[in-house]
């Protein structure tokens, strides 16, 4: 049984914190997790310049900030992720920015999926261990809602990508491309269904 109050209180990490960790384990050349290579050490580095760029440039749309203005309660947001995903390098800033607007709705916490394999088997996507991953926890620590790894849309395209890609490198460069030209509509669409639910607002 998954204490996700527990987790979240005794495990989670503020994002500035999370974005600390990441630099200061790069600083030892480390990345989060059981593998620093150098290939996980290069998409580390890459992420940090992308999770710098959706920090600088993000804007929370009209759409999102309605929804989440109707938010009735506070949740625990819990976030899986590590600092060699790119997914979660383009995404995770939004998370920030999100409690950042609403922080009498929401609190922010970050786990690391390969220190907390329970949690991410327990929210598997398609059988995998895929992130990020963000849990809306109720005050009693009950999971309300869970989304990710990706907007739906990359993962239809991603899925396509798969049958004629077999290159990790070119599949993350076409995956990277996207979300630069999306410049995270894609994401901020879903999250407005998302938090649009009679759970949470």
């Amino acid at each position: 049984m998954i204490n996700y109050n527990t987790i979240f209180a005794e495990q989670g990490i503020s994002y500035s914190n999370y974005r600390t960790l990441i630099d200061n384990l790069l600083a030892e050349h480390k990345t989060t997790g059981p593998d620093n290579s150098d290939a996980m050490l290069h998409y580390t580095k890459m992420n940090v310049a992308r999770m710098n760029r959706v920090d600088k440039t993000a804007v929370l749309n009209a759409a999102l900030l309605e929804v989440l203005s109707r938010v009735k309660n506070k949740y625990r947001l819990l976030v899986i992720s590590e600092g060699w995903c790119g997914d979660a390098a383009q995404i995770v800033p939004l998370f920030d920015r999100i409690v950042g607007a609403f922080p009498n709705h929401f609190d922010l916490r970050f786990v690391l999926r390969d220190q907390n394999l329970p949690l991410i088997d327990a929210h598997l996507t398609n059988g995998g261990r895929a992130i990020p991953v963000l849990l809306v926890l109720s005050a009693a620590g009950e999971v309300i809602a869970k989304w990710g790894p990706r907007p739906q849309v990359l993962q239809s395209l991603l899925a396509d990508w798969k049958k004629e890609e077999t290159d990790m490198m070119a599949l993350a460069e076409k995956l990277h491309s996207w979300y630069a030209k999306d410049k995270t509509e894609a994401t901020q669409k879903e999250l407005v269904e998302f938090f649009d639910n009679d759970q949470i607002v």
